[in-house]
């Protein structure tokens, strides 16, 4: 399997580093003061590879505080509200897309 960090990265819009915290898989995101934080508001926007090779690796430098860190798109709307860029994204904050039986 290829490190993260060999890939070729293809970044086509606003991204941010995403991994799972170590202690208990709660999703994470990786911050601009480099800490992670369970909030995608608080998460360091990359807009090309250069950024996103820079973010990702200092992610996978982190390996104490979250594991399996990858390059994840997101959507900033008008009002710079940063949302999940695809379902799986969706899905990792939110959870499962169905109504469960209570």
């Amino acid at each position: 399997m290829t490190s993260p960090l060999q890939q070729k990265l293809k970044i086509t819009g606003p991204s941010v580093v995403t991994a799972n915290r170590t202690w208990d898989g709660v999703v994470v995101y990786r911050t601009a003061a480099r800490g992670w934080s369970v909030e995608l508001t608080d998460a360091s926007i990359v807009r090309n590879s250069d950024e996103a090779k820079a973010l990702l690796a200092e992610a996978v430098a982190d390996d104490v505080g979250a594991i399996g860190p990858y390059i994840a798109p997101v959507q900033v709307d008008e009002a710079g509200k940063i949302l999940p860029g695809n379902l799986r994204e969706q899905i990792r904050r939110d959870g499962v897309t169905i109504g469960l039986p209570v």
